[in-house]
């Protein structure tokens, strides 16, 4: 859309974009997503990441190499039921402690502008420090701004752009607005957030004190599902950046990468991967942003001209 949306004098910025978003999708979409479930799945049931990662790799070049789409569909359908299960296991867990939601929405409020001195992933955090972690991890989220999206979404069956785009950003609010606000929610309310244990396996705990025998199942089952279709989704994103830039040529060898770096995001240090795809993230995120500003008074124009067109 880049370079269709400026024009051809322009061409060398969609061009940043495809090649950031190539390397980018190694971090957000494959490693990070193998590291998680290889962590929640090491303290759930004490599985080896390395078994996890070769596993995760197996199934991801059965549907991309190998062409069995089976196993891409049936993950499809698990995706919404899992999702059920996990917004209803954090609602009951919610409702269970609705006297402690004032408290945590304090703790939430109140240190989010003052620095604080606890367990895990909060250690030491200062205002800046909050900040930048806020916007990486909303960015990891819904993908805001990142410019992924929209390369699902230009295959969408749709004759107008403001439709489709008013579709695309309900995925934003669902993801950040209810689902990132309930899982911090369970972690505090558990009183979990202190025991030193950081990301999926810190969720896991979470659900598990407060739902015992069950709610680690379903962050566990849950997240590695949408972490296996995510490494699918994202492969398609990663594939047409090779293709824009490389030409077809290029689709099998990435499909080859892809699968490669999974095991190896799997066994890599939890810190070190989210400091790859954070980088990477922000990176992808400034040809992006820029070309979003650059085609505003156009987005302007069209949204008016579909709200006035509907009424």
């Amino acid at each position: 859309y880049i370079k269709n949306g400026l024009g051809a004098e322009w061409a060398w910025l969609g061009t940043a974009f495809a090649l950031f978003g190539l390397f980018a999708g190694f971090g957000i979409g494959n490693m990070v997503q193998a590291n998680s479930v290889a962590d929640v799945l090491s303290s759930s049931f004490r599985i080896s990441p390395w078994i996890t990662g070769g596993v995760m790799a197996v199934l991801v070049a059965l549907v991309l190499i190998g062409g069995i789409r089976r196993i891409a569909e049936v993950a499809g359908r698990l995706v919404p039921i899992m999702a059920i299960a996990y917004l209803t296991g954090g609602l009951i867990i919610l409702a269970s402690n609705l006297n402690a939601i004032p408290d945590a929405l304090g703790l939430v409020f109140k240190h989010a502008f003052t620095p604080i001195a606890a367990g895990g992933g909060f250690a030491g955090a200062a205002v800046w420090a909050a900040i930048r972690f806020g916007v990486a991890r909303g960015i990891f989220s819904n993908e805001a701004g990142l410019g992924s999206a929209p390369i699902a979404h230009a295959a969408a069956a749709t004759d107008d752009p403001v439709r489709q785009g008013t579709v695309a950003m309900l995925g934003t609010f669902i993801d950040t607005l209810v689902i990132c606000t309930i899982t911090g929610l369970v972690i505090l309310v558990s009183g979990v957030w202190t025991s030193g244990e950081t990301g999926a396996a810190l969720s896991s705990l979470a659900f598990e004190s407060a739902l015992p025998g069950f709610g680690g199942y379903v962050v566990t089952f849950g997240l590695a599902v949408f972490a296996f279709t995510t490494a699918l989704g994202w492969s398609v994103y990663g594939e047409k950046c090779a293709e824009y830039l490389f030409g077809v040529r290029a689709i099998i060898p990435f499909r080859l990468v892809w699968v490669v770096a999974l095991p190896v995001g799997a066994v890599a240090k939890l810190s070190f991967i989210w400091l790859v795809a954070d980088t990477l993230n922000a990176l992808m995120a400034i040809p992006n942003l820029i070309a979003l500003l650059l085609l505003s008074p156009v987005v302007v124009q069209l949204t008016h001209a579909y709200f006035r067109r509907e009424g």
